[in-house]
């Protein structure tokens, strides 16, 4: 990265690209390029009238940053990774970002497991499937006994009907209300 990173002009414009350029060469929205650099991960070089100039180093840069991305860095982590100088530091951070790229692969692993038991399965409901059963297993968990939640009984009588059970009918709510002009009159209608 250059030291001053407003300030630094460029001698030969044929050897650097403007951000437009850029861009479009790595298929990414200028914005970002902007954001790039105001979060610390580029210091394009200025030409004489201030705008940003980027060289090979930038062009190198920029492809690190989207390979980091496509790995599934941060760009927090991405800007330790290229800020320090201290090897045993950035192989901390590498490790860490190892470990959680492995996390996400089983996940990834055994997503496509289950969709591919299912494509496979032939079954009406497919939570029947023992084979399907056995792969969502782990999300299960060891103890397969189905615990539902203990609700209080409602009683079926209805209060006020001498303790006999409700009918079917008589479960659905009471009609509406009107909501009209004979509201708004005070009649009934």
């Amino acid at each position: 990265m250059r030291s001053s990173k407003h300030e630094t002009s460029v001698g030969d414009e044929r050897e650097s690209m403007g951000i437009g350029a850029l861009a479009e060469r790595f298929g990414v929205a200028a914005h970002v390029l902007r954001h790039w650099e105001a979060v610390g991960l580029l210091a394009p070089a200025r030409d004489t009238a201030g705008r940003r100039r980027y060289g090979t180093a930038d062009l190198t840069r920029v492809a690190v940053i989207l390979r980091a991305k496509e790995a599934g860095l941060s760009l927090d982590a991405i800007r330790s990774l290229v800020a320090t100088a201290d090897r045993a530091g950035r192989r901390d951070v590498l490790r860490e970002e190892a470990e959680a790229l492995r996390s996400r692969i089983a996940a990834a692993q055994a997503s496509l497991e289950m969709i591919e038991c299912a494509l496979g399965c032939d079954h009406q409901d497919l939570s029947r499937c023992p084979r399907f059963q056995r792969v969502v297993a782990d999300r299960v968990g060891t103890d397969t006994t189905v615990r539902l939640p203990v609700r209080p009984v409602r009683s079926t009588a209805w209060p006020g009907h001498g303790g006999r059970p409700r009918r079917r009918d008589e479960e659905r709510l009471p009609p509406r209300q009107p909501v009209g002009p004979a509201l708004e009159t005070g009649g009934e209608g």
